[in-house]
């Protein structure tokens, strides 16, 4: 296998390729889960849904690193990073039961800004002038998308808000420990103390689901543990400048499910916010980038 060094040269496009399949997957993901929204599944049903066909999902791709998928030092900081996924899914999912989805995913594009404003105070990085402008510019994006005093300014407007808290506390400690852990035991983590969490829970919401329902829970799983393999596949093939900008590519694929499944398309300020957070997002990386190659 190549080292990061030594990449093959078609290296950068398969990272690219994996971060577009992962995205796709996740809105795709998210589009079932509004169907089954829609359908009146209970919502914890369908959170179970998603983690427990996720941990199938690594564990019928990673056979033989079962018995030490559970190893590391950072067990600890492991179970809180995989706990603040659950809450972001959580939050996800019930805001797109509740908006359309490419308001939903629009919202959320203000993750990387966060992270770069949190490294500051709990990683210690240090973030120049520019960049802080870039964060700031984002975050007025944000305001363009929920427009206070508009009509998607509501509680509804606050669940993908609180995705973007909750994933990017997820990502600071993903850094911390990126260094000393296997990415495939992250992986198995996430899944199987969600998995584990909603098994405890969900009896007392349980509906048992149609066929169909039980094929979209099955499928929503599988998409959720095949999209962060993804991600994980696209950052070891090329570096994050290049291959990051093209996870705001999920907007596309949120309207065009919205659309085909529930006649929803964003209107022009939501696109317009969205695209002010993904060209801050991706200024953001070219410069963390520059100031890494210096």
């Amino acid at each position: 296998m190549p080292t990061m060094t030594e990449r093959p040269t078609d290296a950068p496009i398969r990272g690219v390729l994996m971060m577009c399949v992962a995205v796709l997957c996740f809105a795709t993901m998210n589009g079932f889960v509004k169907e089954l929204r829609v359908q009146e599944l209970p919502l914890v049903e369908i959170i179970w849904g998603r983690y427990f066909f996720h941990t199938l999902f690594v564990l019928a791709i990673f056979p033989r690193k079962i018995p030490t998928l559970l190893a590391g030092s950072d067990k600890k900081l492991q179970v809180i990073r995989s706990i603040l996924v659950l809450l972001a899914t959580a939050c996800m999912f019930t805001a797109v039961g509740l908006m359309p989805l490419a308001d939903a995913v629009a919202i959320t594009f203000i993750a990387p800004l966060l992270i770069t404003a949190l490294s500051v105070p709990l990683l210690k990085e240090r973030v120049g002038l520019r960049r802080w402008i870039a964060v700031f510019v984002g975050f007025v994006g944000m305001i363009v998308i929920v427009r206070p005093g508009g009509g998607l300014f509501q509680l509804a407007a606050l669940l993908p808000i609180s995705v973007t808290i909750f994933y990017a506390l997820y990502q600071i400690i993903t850094r911390v420990i990126s260094h000393r852990t296997d990415p495939i035991n992250s992986l198995f983590y996430t899944a199987i103390v969600g998995g584990v969490l909603m098994s405890l829970i969900v009896p007392f919401f349980w509906q048992t689901p149609t066929l169909e329902q039980w094929g979209l829970l099955i499928v929503a799983g599988f998409l959720g543990g095949l999209g962060h393999w993804a991600i994980i596949m696209a950052y070891q093939r090329a570096e994050a400048p290049l291959v990051a900008p093209f996870a705001y590519s999920e907007l596309i694929w949120a309207i065009l499910l919205g659309l085909t499944l529930f006649g929803d398309f964003p209107d022009l300020w939501t696109l317009v916010g969205a695209g002010i957070i993904a060209l801050s997002g991706i200024y953001i990386l070219q410069r963390e980038h520059a100031a890494k190659a210096v």
